[in-house]
């Protein structure tokens, strides 16, 4: 049975990790933009990232939200999630990010807060990268597809792509990583948050097309293990 539940794990990784190019090389956008729900990982994508020359600007985005209890108790308490990453990036590789957005509370308005500060900063944004945690790019993708300007080119690089041997261990761990049934409870999250937002979430996003065998095994691990679906936290609605 691990075999099979393994299976739908990665199904849904490689679904919801969305991955457009190999590597992030340089000159590829005006901007690069990290997101606080991510794991630490990637913040070291980013450092890597900003030291290839991806990008003529960094942001990082991030207020508070279900994710970042996670990143507090690796990085510290009371402040934002972009600061504490900012902070890392500083401390770690003696980088700073261009710009912070400290106030989104959710894949929402993430984008539309990370598009206002863009503007306001009259930064051109013609080409973005996009990194994410492996669980929310797909949906973040979705989100700037809907929000930003249509001739907008977006280039997607999950922080991670995590995926699960037949006994259920992690291949390749990143730092940072969730617990297996965090994981799983976030993917699954995912699949009804991209194919049917309820009233609070409407408008966030653009159609995205849900292929069958990643439904199928959204299903088989909602309905045959003991994984559940992540649930929505009204105080970042």
């Amino acid at each position: 049975m691990t075999a099979a539940i393994a299976r739908s794990v990665n199904t849904l990784v490689r679904f919801c990790a969305r991955r457009d190019v190999p590597s992030l090389t340089a000159g590829l956008a005006d901007v690069a933009i990290l997101f606080g729900g991510t794991i630490l990982a990637g913040a070291d994508v980013f450092a890597a990232a900003m030291r290839a020359g991806v990008a003529d600007r960094y942001l990082i985005v991030g207020g508070q939200g279900h994710t970042t209890d996670a990143l507090r108790a690796v990085l510290g308490d009371g402040l934002s999630e972009a600061a504490l990453l900012d902070r890392y990036l500083r401390e770690r590789y003696g980088l700073a990010a261009d710009l912070l957005e400290q106030e989104s509370t959710n894949c929402g308005n993430n984008v539309t807060n990370a598009l206002a500060l863009l503007r306001a900063e009259g930064v051109r944004h013609d080409r973005l990268v996009l990194v994410q945690d492996g669980t929310m790019q797909q949906r973040m993708d979705a989100g700037f597809r809907r929000h930003a300007a249509p001739s907008t080119r977006i280039v997607n690089y999950a922080s991670h792509r995590t995926f699960v041997d037949d006994s259920l261990r992690y291949r390749d761990e990143p730092v940072g990583m969730w617990p297996l049934d965090r994981y799983v409870s976030l993917l699954l999250g995912e699949i009804p948050r991209l194919t049917g937002y309820g009233p609070a979430g409407r408008d966030f996003i653009a159609h995205v097309e849900v292929p069958p065998e990643v439904q199928d095994a959204a299903d088989y691990l909602r309905d045959a293990t003991d994984y559940t679906v992540r649930t929505a936290d009204a105080r970042w609605a």
